[in-house]
């Protein structure tokens, strides 16, 4: 591991790690999603073809009743069963994320109101590459569907047997998604943004995805809602003479397993900077006074997961305000929450949490204000409308106030 000085041109680099663009990758989709927008199922089976290799038809491009229910037997039986206990857990903590419509109303006739609507239908990507993401599935569609929204239609790429992993589809059904493509890429975004003829345009895409995918996520917003711009996952660990230097190094070795993926460790401890400076891990070590300071430097690298594994985390736990998951304590890895504790793995990474949260039932929610008023509570604010009016010169803004008492 390499160790990096506070104040130095590479400790700027890591707090910077998403401000740049890669050219090429985004004049490459923008090629995509404009063929698809002009061309839709011709050009997203063109690419498919390209991409990944698989001819398919228009027919073929959504997964099929038959394909839906012969995908059970292409899985071991107790993987439905692991599953009750991973999907208890997410609903558990998303329920406590439930929101309902509100009103207020006072003695003059003012009622003021929050009116909370799912959105009508969300996109759901998948990635499905070297290995399947089946987490990424009841990661997005648990909060989606307890949010209310009314559609949910999955993307993911299709293998070299022109169809998707038995495990991606098996979740699927069981979470009542209601339709399936085989695509993936910029091409899947572009076509969820869009619409073609076969596949329905979505009001939100959601779901990780490599770079090309989140590229076109960022040229098709706007025309729909995203969830944010995920780059490659990172982990920040907060550790002090009394951590287990085994279980540090178990953990940026998993975070290592990722394509691209992001190992910080930051600590006071003289001993682990020694010892970690040794290893063959790939990530960067910051070495601080005291954990005070660890906070403050964390926070301005703002991670996507931030492991605690001192003998006190909740203490530092607090001087924390940006990070997309906090893990606290030796036994929280960070697999415990890519996969079962609850809260959804999609998390703001590149720094992005200092404004960014992860996916929550908000994300597939929108609210509209209610206002009224009645004739009596106009006359009671008209004076200080008419003089804000004034001051910006909408004589119009004016004039409709007015003509409610002529």
């Amino acid at each position: 591991m390499r160790l990096v000085r506070l104040g130095s041109k590479q400790f700027q680099k890591l707090c910077d790690r998403n401000s740049g663009r890669n050219k090429r990758v985004a004049e490459s989709v923008r090629n995509i999603v404009e063929n698809v927008k002009l061309y839709g199922d011709d050009a997203v089976i063109k690419y498919t073809r390209k991409f990944d290799h698989v001819k398919l038809t228009a027919k073929d491009l959504k997964v099929s009743a038959c394909e839906r229910s012969g995908a059970y037997q292409d899985i071991k039986p107790e993987f439905v069963s692991t599953l009750k206990t991973v999907l208890e857990n997410i609903n558990k903590f998303y329920r406590k994320q439930l929101k309902k419509s509100w009103k207020i109303k006072d003695a003059d006739g003012v009622m003021l109101g929050e009116r909370i609507t799912p959105l009508e239908k969300v996109g759901v990507y998948v990635p499905s590459g070297t290995v399947p993401l089946v987490s990424s599935v009841y990661m997005t569609v648990i909060p989606a569907k307890m949010a209310g929204v009314k559609k949910i239609v999955l993307v993911t790429p299709p293998n070299e047997y022109k169809s998707v992993d038995p495990h991606i589809l098996v979740v699927a059904d069981l979470l009542k998604v209601d339709e399936i493509y085989k695509i993936g890429g910029a091409q899947a975004i572009a076509a969820l943004a869009f619409g073609t003829k076969t596949i329905p345009q979505v009001d939100k895409i959601v779901g990780p995805g490599n770079a090309y995918v989140t590229e076109a996520k960022r040229q098709v917003f706007g025309y729909c809602g995203i969830d944010m711009l995920a780059g490659p996952t990172e982990v920040v660990i907060i550790a002090n003479q009394l951590s287990d230097v085994n279980f540090i190094k178990a953990d940026l070795e998993a975070q290592a397993e990722h394509f691209m993926g992001l190992s910080i460790l930051i600590t006071n401890s003289k001993k682990l900077v020694k010892i970690l400076k040794k290893e063959n891990i790939k990530g960067y070590i910051v070495q601080v006074k005291n954990m005070d300071e660890a906070a403050e430097v964390s926070d301005r690298l703002a991670p996507e997961h931030l492991q605690i594994l001192t003998n006190n985390p909740k203490r530092i736990a607090r001087k924390i305000n940006n990070a997309g998951a906090i893990f606290l304590g030796p036994y929280t890895p960070v697999a415990v929450g890519d996969y079962v504790a609850g809260p959804s793995h999609v998390l703001p990474t590149g720094g992005s949490a200092r404004f960014f949260s992860g996916i929550g039932l908000s994300d597939f929610c929108k609210s509209s204000h209610i206002i009224s008023y009645n004739k009596k509570a106009l006359e009671k604010i008209r004076e200080p409308l008419e003089k804000i009016a004034g001051i910006e010169k909408l004589t119009k803004h004016l004039d409709s106030v007015k003509v409610r008492f002529e």
